[in-house]
């Protein structure tokens, strides 16, 4: 069969992309044909027999807007032109004008524009204005792409409810497939922290995420750790034009927190670590999760996360109130003073993870895409233009 994917990326490396790479391996061990739409593609794909890739090079065009919206049309226009050959169609999210035969959901823009958190309504500078533009487009786009699709896929039971609530999606539609981890990448390892010029004995907590949001919360997570003693904070993300340090500064725990930047080792960094804090405000999954989990770290988070129906009472820590600070600085503490609470999380956390592999997560994929081909719903060689 010829399955078509239609995405921005497909790649490691890329949360969205990620879980493309990984269906589009498993189908092709299965024997299907592939045709991929993306602006990128890793290097193996490129070179596969089995793969066509229809390029869409749109780097020079000039904000995100305008250049997704360009891809619709072009991506469309390809499938509209060729759609007798294509044997099932499979989207993510509002990326092109054409119909689906499955549309896989990782962000919900009809939640988050509304959301409290959304940047514009705690400022309204340029940037604020811009992101409530963009996300309002992509709300009533998503509405529509959705609308045009036989079956959803949504990548938590949160990202779900928020397609029933905010979407208007009918739930018989919906199947909730978990992203997952390579567990092969990342695992509890031994890793010097003298190469890394840290101290042995201390005990690091980790951070990752974008520095230039305030989705992610590194702010709560700092005002915690000015009111707890002997622990030191790791921050992965590009802190270029970030907020953050000047707090650490203002805050008087800039000895304590290591801005790392933007590291590709960070299965590595990973075990450095003793534990993972990530609180963020609204977040539909999160890899880095499942990826601190993987690595052996317990796991401090938010109930605004995906990704917490992955995890135990043993494996995590979830604040139902992700600004709620007092909570943070508690959790911190008992896990500081608790080192056998710590340990037994560390063992817990691996196990939760063991059962959300990429090969499990790739198969639930294909379980449905074959299904949908059996089942002569498939939108490809049948289906007509609009």
């Amino acid at each position: 069969m010829n399955i078509c994917f239609v995405t921005h990326a497909v790649k490691k490396g890329d949360g969205q992309g990620r879980v493309n790479y990984e269906v589009i391996v498993e189908a092709l061990h299965q024997g299907h044909e592939i045709v991929i739409i993306s602006s990128e593609l890793s290097d193996e794909l490129q070179n596969h027999e089995r793969v066509e890739w229809i390029r869409m090079n749109l780097r020079t065009i000039p904000t995100a807007l305008l250049r997704y919206q360009l891809f619709a049309w072009l991506s469309a226009c390809w499938i509209w032109m060729n759609q007798r050959k294509l044997d099932l169609v499979v989207v993510n999210g509002f990326i092109t004008y054409a119909r689906s035969d499955i549309n896989c959901i990782h962000f919900v823009h009809s939640a988050w524009v509304k959301s409290k958190y959304h940047p514009y309504h705690e400022q309204k500078n340029a940037r604020a204005m811009y992101q409530w533009l963009y996300n309002s487009v992509n709300a009533l786009l998503e509405r529509h792409a959705l609308k045009r699709t036989k079956q959803i896929v949504a990548v938590s039971e949160q990202v779900k409810q928020e397609l029933i609530q905010d979407a208007r999606v009918n739930p018989h539609k919906v199947s909730v497939i978990s992203n997952g981890v390579d567990l092969n990448e990342f695992y509890p390892r031994a890793v010097n922290r003298k190469d890394f010029n840290l101290d042995v004995n201390t005990t690091y907590a980790l951070f990752a995420g974008d520095l230039k949001s305030s989705r992610k919360n590194l702010d709560t997570v700092l005002q915690a750790l000015n009111q707890v003693d002997h622990i030191h904070l790791l921050v992965l993300g590009n802190a270029e034009k970030s907020v953050y340090p000047h707090m650490a500064e203002r805050l008087g725990i800039s000895q304590r927190v290591h801005f790392l930047g933007y590291r590709r080792d960070i299965a590595e960094i990973m075990s450095l670590a003793d534990m993972f804090i990530f609180p963020s405000r609204y977040e539909p999954f999160s890899l880095v999760i499942l990826e601190a989990m993987a690595s052996g770290l317990p796991v401090i988070t938010s109930s605004k996360c995906g990704a917490v129906e992955l995890l135990s009472d043993d494996s995590a820590v979830v604040m139902e109130d992700p600004d709620d600070t007092e909570t943070l600085v508690s959790a911190l503490r008992e896990l500081l003073s608790n080192k056998g609470r710590l340990e037994t999380m560390s063992l817990r956390a691996r196990e939760d993870a063991r059962r959300n592999s990429w090969g499990n997560m790739s198969n639930q994929y294909m379980n449905l895409i074959n299904r949908t081909l059996g089942m002569g719903l498939n939108t490809g060689k049948a289906s007509l233009k609009g």
